[in-house]
């Protein structure tokens, strides 16, 4: 069946290959991969795209696993017409494409503490799409509203009370193509904030293996919720503790491995396929089980066909 999908100023390409995009570089072909060229762009094309066509928006691959089918429909990225950071009255407003890390900065160079964001890989969409967390902070906390662009090409404001958050997750619609987040951080000293993002990255280049492929923390923590960096802090129900206690720090099949710097990392040693680390992912939550009886939940979001 042909599908005519609207013209746009946008680049609109067949079949591209999610493996160049993704970090865990595995995945088969987007049906047809969007990049707007800018809001006015994009409300153009949800307005007028087939409604039997389904929409994927995706970040910068950080914290997916696209499998080797690809993913039917449209897969939306957005790029540089959404990546601003401005910073105004208290409030920092954050495109979609913004790097969280850049976020982090930006609000750092005015007085706000943004700072756990600064050692979350991807970009400020997934990141609320995720309710993205570290050291004992989520996005969550500092959430005021996004702004949303729907299928009938309309701009949506969410306020706090309109998204449901919980643990790694919320249950915004992959209908809606956010475009926009603005938080409301607190205030601090710039030299202390970013003296705090440089331990945190140190701390995190430390203990975590930041230069393989990986797409960052593999399963959710059966706790419940992330760390918080504290030197006393319990460890008895984090995902990698569990890991750790099934014998399976640095287990390795084929070219899929759970890192042995840090347990929890799935790992891709070089030409490993999605349904490899999918599988090999399943079978270090059945060793997980058989040991403790903890059912690891995935947080990496895995999508597409077989």
């Amino acid at each position: 069946m042909v599908v005519k999908l609207p013209t746009t100023r946008g680049k609109l390409t067949d079949n591209q290959m999610l493996s160049d995009l993704t970090w865990l570089r595995v995945g088969g072909p987007a049906e047809y991969f969007f990049q707007p060229s800018d809001l006015e762009d994009l409300m153009y094309f949800l307005s007028n795209v087939p409604d039997n066509i389904s929409l994927f928006p995706i970040g910068v691959g950080s914290n997916l696993l696209v499998r080797d089918g690809g993913i039917k429909g449209v897969v939306i990225r957005l790029g540089k017409g959404f990546n601003s950071v401005e910073v105004s009255n208290g409030l920092v407003v954050a495109g979609a494409a913004a790097l969280d890390s850049f976020v982090a900065r930006r609000a750092a160079d005015n007085g706000y503490d943004l700072t756990f964001l600064r050692t979350i890989p991807g970009s400020i969409g997934g990141a609320l799409k995720m309710n993205a967390g570290c050291y004992g902070k989520y996005i969550s906390d500092y959430f005021v509203s996004a702004k949303a662009v729907n299928r009938s090409g309309e701009v949506v404001t969410l306020e706090k009370t309109d998204v449901l958050f919980s643990y790694r997750n919320t249950d915004l619609s992959a209908d809606l193509v956010v475009v926009s987040v603005t938080f409301a951080p607190p205030s601090g000293e710039v030299a202390a904030l970013y003296e705090k993002m440089r331990i945190q990255k140190e701390k995190r280049d430390s203990e975590q293996p930041t230069k393989e492929i990986t797409a960052g923390s593999t399963f959710r923590n059966p706790c419940g919720f992330s760390s918080s960096g504290h030197i006393n802090e319990d460890h008895e129900f984090k995902a990698w503790k569990v890991i750790e206690d099934a014998g399976l720090r640095g287990f390795q099949m084929g070219a899929a491995k759970m890192h042995e710097k840090h347990p929890n990392f799935l790992t891709n040693t070089g030409g490993a396929t999605a349904s490899e680390l999918e599988e090999f992912g399943e079978l270090v939550r059945k060793r997980v089980f058989k040991n403790s009886g903890i059912d690891l939940k995935w947080e990496i979001i895995r999508v597409g066909d077989p």
